[in-house]
């Protein structure tokens, strides 16, 4: 009996300590507001921008988005269920930070599905509110002008800030670059043989890309994709093939690959106008510049004796309406 008691004494003060300075909300949410500064708590329907990481009970990362370099962006909705992240929110203001524990089977069970691979009882928040803009009583054409001008404001800051990453990552990383006329910035740590390849080649590549925090976010290599996280089970993992110069890719690669020959590796350093623009593509965000690890494996030309396809027939385009004179 007396050992029963000691054990339940001890688990009691293995779940105080788990929880240690964090209070119990609805739904069992268990949280800790580290700054609370003045102004509304976020509602339903407000638009929110906010940093955050989220990890399991064994602190394994499971979104980052300081990552990307800015807040992820969100019109608040109506919570799945008491106690999820939205009631999370609801307690928090502009320029607040804290710790959300939400369990994790309830989480889960309310998205529809559990992440291949999760373990852990918990799903752990680090949140910091960035941004606020409040529904209200405002006009939506008041609204999302307000929205808009933020997007703005946040696409000019990492737009001039661009250029300093580049320079900082290039001289962290001692390399010797090349600049084309484009922008692109190349090192080519081993040589091929041949001649380089040529438009309407098809290139073999093997892959690594980063964000300039250093951050691997794809991988042609297995060994890559588990070394830094990202492995997907259901993907093959070989070189891909890619036609050059027709637009397959996106601009910086498809300059990038025409300066190699056959068994060369590169450094190219991507900066956004040549990737993915002021738009971004998860988990790429809005003017990131990119660095990739490269090497074309092979290439393969085109069969000159390949019957050319037949040109579909197409109707004559409409053609565009002059405009009317003053």
């Amino acid at each position: 009996m007396k050992k029963n008691l000691m054990f339940l004494a001890v688990a009691a003060i293995g779940l105080a300590s788990c929880n240690s300075g964090l209070k119990k909300g609805e739904g069992g949410m268990l949280y800790s507001i580290h700054e609370d500064k003045d102004g509304p708590t976020i509602k339903e329907g407000d638009f929110v921008a906010v940093n955050l990481i989220a990890k399991n009970d064994a602190d394994s990362v499971l979104l980052n988005t300081y990552d990307s370099g800015q807040p992820s962006p969100s019109l608040v909705p109506k919570p799945q269920y008491k106690g999820d992240i939205f009631t999370a929110l609801g307690l928090l203001s502009e320029g607040d930070s804290a710790t959300i524990k939400l369990n994790a089977d309830t989480m889960f069970k309310a998205m529809g599905q559990k992440p291949p691979g999760f373990k852990g009882k918990y799903v752990i928040y680090e949140i910091k509110v960035a941004k606020v803009i409040s529904k209200g009583k405002l006009k939506d054409e008041i609204f999302k002008d307000r929205i808009s001008q933020y997007f703005k404001t946040e696409g000019d800051k990492l737009k001039n800030a661009e250029p300093g990453k580049i320079s900082k990552y290039v001289a962290d990383k001692d390399l010797k670059v090349s600049k084309t006329a484009s922008g692109l910035m190349y090192q080519i740590t081993k040589q091929g043989s041949g001649p380089k390849i040529m438009q309407g080649d098809t290139a073999v590549i093997n892959y690594t890309g980063q964000l300039l925090t250093g951050k691997v976010f794809d991988s042609s290599i297995k060994e890559v994709a588990q070394k830094n996280k990202i492995f997907n089970p259901m993907r093959p993992y070989q070189a891909i093939h890619i036609p050059v110069g027709v637009g397959a890719v996106i601009p910086g690669w498809d300059e990038g690959v025409q300066l190699l020959n056959k068994g060369s590796k590169a450094t190219l350093v991507i900066p956004s106008k040549l990737g993915y623009g002021e738009r971004g593509m998860q988990p790429i965000g809005p003017y990131s510049p990119l660095a990739f690890e490269i090497e074309l494996v092979d290439i393969i030309h085109p069969n000159p004796n390949a019957p050319k396809p037949a040109m579909p027939q197409m109707l004559d385009a409409p053609r565009a309406q002059a405009a009317p004179q003053q």
